[in-house]
């Protein structure tokens, strides 16, 4: 059974024992962030924190929801981060039916699909409590979560854990992104929408009409739709629907009470307001998952018209920094997931890590079946033309004898493996917005290195070594009279 709300995951948190809760007042101002970042990096990720005395507000926070691989799985309701892959492989892999009992067979499994559909319902928890004529965004407990954020115009307080639903005025298609939120007063925000993004784009549309955009941002919901709202789907595929593809129920949804835009029925918060065309105003600087602030730059400003909340709301948060933290366990989901997808594309590649030290797009390391010359510069140039891959500062390709997910073998076989000069692709090309070492902002250059077995064709002029092993007899040998050495 799929988790009702956030409260719901809760719950199963402190059951098993993955929950502290802090009864002694802490300042939503940098304190909270301090305490946050101390439990992400401690040994496996820490618990969950609850923050039942927050300073200036009446609501609790939450934190660190995700930040373990055991917390990800309880999250998702799986035994391992694989699992949801898995799932998605045998969709993919269903063939066309030949005979009416084939067909007959694949219903069940289109029928379970079509079930995921987001449902609208009449009346949510959300909207328990409706502040039109005088929203104040003041009263939450919003973070501030490192010294110079938002300096030195404001306080610098941030919605970290956004889901920000807007809808294509063409074609009417929904998003739900999330984009953080920096707050300026109690009813304008910045809108941190990156070039690349789907919200941005339709921003561009509302733009180009003239047209006042319509936007909704939901705080705190159930932990499928929390994940999907940072998914990198295809912008075809409505978050909410891979969000109940997760949690293999539909997810309600419910209309706001000043625009037409959908949000999930069992968030704790919604702040409903617009954006009007070309308005801009100085966003940041903020202190960023990759562990620098990210500069203060122009973006859209949110205007509030309405608020609603449960009356009993429990605001969560999300704190980022350098690694390891809750972000990164979202993002080693994130690879697992997504494995089938690039696999569809490119059968040859065997597994991929996206090491949490290179923040997500800054390394990946991938290894391939490799069945002719230049295979891994082709995989090189064709993940660099493939969705948020386009990002990947360093691609590392290996054979598919090399397990990934053990970087220090890993490395150990490309260090050895390489010529810099024959296996190195250097190529410019678009860069993440955050990205600060480029001499230009969201363009530079990556690298792609080829640490496959060379071949002559590829120009290696001798016989590739052998890699050192022991005999299976010797090691069977040892294994049994292991006790017998006195270890």
């Amino acid at each position: 059974m799929a988790y009702k709300d956030l409260r719901h995951y809760l719950s199963v948190l402190e059951q098993n024992g993955e929950l502290h809760r802090i009864k002694a007042e802490v300042d939503p101002i940098l304190e909270i962030a301090e305490i946050t970042d101390r439990m992400c990096k401690s040994p496996n990720g820490g618990k969950a924190l609850w923050f039942e005395n927050v300073k200036g507000s009446q609501y609790p926070v939450v934190t660190n929801l995700f930040g373990s691989f055991k917390r990800m799985c309880c999250a998702l309701q799986i035994d391992h981060l694989d699992a949801v892959g898995e799932r998605i492989e045998k969709l993919l892999n269903l063939a066309p039916p030949k005979s009416l009992m084939e067909k007959l067979a694949m219903l069940p499994k289109l029928l379970e699909f079509s079930q995921y559909l987001p449902k609208t319902v009449k009346s949510a928890p959300c909207q328990e409590v409706i502040e039109r004529d005088n929203p104040d965004l003041s009263k939450f407990p919003i973070l501030k979560t490192w010294p110079h954020d938002g300096q030195p115009t404001d306080e610098g307080r941030f919605i970290t854990f956004p889901m920000v639903f807007t809808k294509d005025p063409e074609t009417g298609r929904p998003n739900c992104g999330m984009y953080r939120i920096h707050v300026y007063d109690k009813t304008t925000t910045g809108m941190h929408w990156h070039i690349h993004k789907d919200g941005a784009r339709h921003y561009d549309k509302y733009k180009a009409l003239k047209q006042r955009m319509p936007a909704a941002i939901a705080v705190g919901s159930d932990p499928a739709v929390i994940y999907s709202a940072t998914a990198p789907l295809p912008e075809a595929v409505d978050e909410m629907m891979f969000a109940g593809f997760l949690r293999r129920e539909p997810v309600e949804m419910v209309k706001c009470i000043t625009s037409d835009i959908l949000v999930p029925a069992n968030s704790e918060l919604v702040i409903e307001g617009y954006l009007d065309p070309g308005e801009q105003r100085i966003e940041g600087p903020f202190g960023d998952h990759t562990g620098f602030y990210s500069a203060a730059d122009h973006y859209p400003v949110f205007h509030v018209t309405c608020i609603t909340h449960r009356k009993d709301l429990i605001y969560p948060a999300t704190v980022v920094g350098k690694p390891p933290m809750e972000d990164c366990y979202m993002a080693k989901a994130t690879e697992r997931i997504f494995l089938p997808l690039m696999k569809l594309d490119m059968p040859e590649i065997r597994d991929l890590n996206l090491p949490m030290e290179g923040v997500f797009h800054n390394c990946a390391l991938i290894s391939i079946k490799k069945s002719y010359p230049g295979h891994a510069k082709k995989i090189i140039h064709g993940l660099w033309g493939k969705g948020q891959m386009m990002f990947a500062k360093l691609l590392v390709i290996v054979d598919d004898d090399v397990d990934v997910q053990n970087v220090s073998y890993t490395a150990w076989r490309v260090l050895n493996n390489v010529d810099w000069k024959r296996d190195v692709v250097i190529a410019d090309g678009p860069l993440d917005d955050l990205d600060h070492a480029a001499n230009f902002p969201r363009y530079g250059s990556k690298m792609g290195i080829d640490a496959t077995r060379k071949t002559r064709e590829e120009g290696m002029m001798r016989e590739w070594p052998e890699e050192l092993f022991m005999s299976e007899e010797v090691r069977a040998l040892v294994d049994r009279r292991w006790k017998e050495y006195g270890f």
